[in-house]
């Protein structure tokens, strides 16, 4: 059995300001994502962790370091975690994008895919490569507890396809920044154990948004 450990990143100045954050930026942790890291960390302490992953961007990586720091592992750096590419939404408050992101994926259930209409990463790419990063893991480590650390389009992406949900159903779920959520392999089998856990984080440490 292999346990695939999900965590969102901590929170950045983008997510506190709730603006769209694909793989274009890379935010520093705000106080409060630096507190969420730590919290993840603690969390995570008991753990037997063989191996840790995460996106290149700092505020996933500073997260994955945060939690490194609890095991003698090293964090290894895995490029096909990295955030959607926007496009022209990237840093677009998504409040002045609310309705249009539903409309864009909608899009996404018929011929037009979203890359088309913003110039960014249709989100079946995305979730293409976010699901073949799984498997290859899976084959690589076969049971245990992996962690990965990465953003919020690219763990929606992994979990729709253990939900065997298209890229146009990502719009009905929604988790937060500094969450944890869980799948587990069982003979090539996946479920998903946890979603948008976030009893480890105080009030004041919690915050959604996407990036």
């Amino acid at each position: 059995m292999l346990k695939v450990l999900l965590i969102r990143h901590g929170e950045t100045d983008w997510n506190q300001e709730g603006r769209v954050q694909g793989s274009g930026s890379n935010r520093e942790l705000t106080d409060t994502g630096k507190q969420q890291a730590e919290s993840i960390g603690l969390r995570l302490k008991q753990e037997k962790i063989k191996a840790i992953y995460s996106s290149p961007l700092r505020r996933a990586l500073n997260t994955a370091q945060a939690i490194a720091h609890h095991h003698q592992v090293k964090v290894q750096i895995e490029p096909s975690l990295k955030e959607i590419d926007a496009g022209e939404l990237e840093g677009i408050k998504i409040e002045k994008i609310g309705s249009f992101l539903n409309h864009l994926l909608a899009k996404e259930r018929g011929e037009e895919s979203i890359s088309e209409l913003y110039g960014g990463e249709p989100l079946a790419v995305v979730q293409q490569r976010a699901w073949s990063t799984i498997q290859r893991l899976l084959d690589k480590h076969g049971d245990g507890v992996i962690v990965v650390v990465s953003h919020y389009f690219i763990i929606l992406s992994i979990i729709c396809s253990v939900l065997s949900l298209p890229p146009s159903e990502m719009g009905r779920l929604r988790f937060d920044t500094g969450s944890i959520s869980a799948i587990v392999f069982e003979e090539r089998s996946a479920r998903l154990t946890l979603f948008n856990d976030t009893c480890h984080l105080t009030a004041g440490e919690k915050i959604s948004g996407k990036g």
